[in-house]
């Protein structure tokens, strides 16, 4: 074999093995389905959801919804590490809805409580009025 043979075959071989090496890499890295980070995102969104996230923090909610619905894809497709991350996201996302959602209504519930000790404010003035 001549040298210029084996120049040509070492020429090939090295992009070859580093082409296998990162596909076997990345087949490798996706590892096992994230089947509980998914119930878990799927149970952050649904505690959202019932906090009434959908009307009060609808952005977050939605954001929530969308990649929950993304990582589902991911799993069927079998790209754990995308599925992963977006669930990751979506529980972040639904964590903060429904943070966002009980916010608005403890605000809502101190604005009625104002309103209701001005009225009986304005009650109390006016009977104890001569």
């Amino acid at each position: 074999m001549n040298s210029t043979s084996r120049s040509y075959r070492r020429t090939l071989l090295v992009p070859t093995v580093l082409a296998s090496a990162v596909l076997l890499g990345a087949c490798a890295g996706q590892g096992k389905p994230p089947i509980a980070d998914l119930a878990v995102a799927r149970t952050s969104v649904a505690q959202a959801e019932a906090a009434g996230a959908a009307q009060l923090a609808p952005v977050e909610f939605l954001a929530a919804r969308d990649k929950l619905a993304r990582a589902g894809q991911a799993m069927r497709d079998e790209r754990y590490n995308d599925a992963r991350r977006l669930t990751d996201e979506a529980a972040a996302d639904a964590d903060v809805a429904e943070r966002t959602a009980r916010a608005v209504k403890s605000g809502q519930a101190a604005a009625e409580l104002q309103r209701s000790n001005a009225v009986l404010g304005n009650e109390i003035d006016r009977s104890s009025r001569p």
